[in-house]
């Protein structure tokens, strides 16, 4: 099962790949800013809305990944099917 996963992995087409790289790029850059807000909190605890903003970032940021991630896969298997 795994190699299955690896072998799909490898033949996923070149443009896929570069739109879910851009798509990890994007979603590294939400998690730096979640994680600078939180050291902002860590060093200067004004509110509870800045530690609540920061995890709502990353978790989004995380989300966003794990989407780029699957929808490259599912396009992937559109494309070679309707081809």
């Amino acid at each position: 099962m795994v190699n299955k996963f690896i072998d799909n992995f490898k033949s996923i087409e070149k443009d896929i790949l570069k739109i879910m790289f851009l798509g990890f790029r994007f979603s590294f850059i939400i998690c730096i800013i979640s994680c600078i807000i939180s050291l902002l909190y860590i060093l200067n605890p004004i509110s509870h809305i800045i530690y609540d903003s920061s995890i709502i970032l990353f978790k989004t940021g995380l989300t966003f990944s794990v989407m780029f991630f699957i929808c490259a896969f599912a396009i992937d298997k559109i494309k070679k099917q309707i081809i």
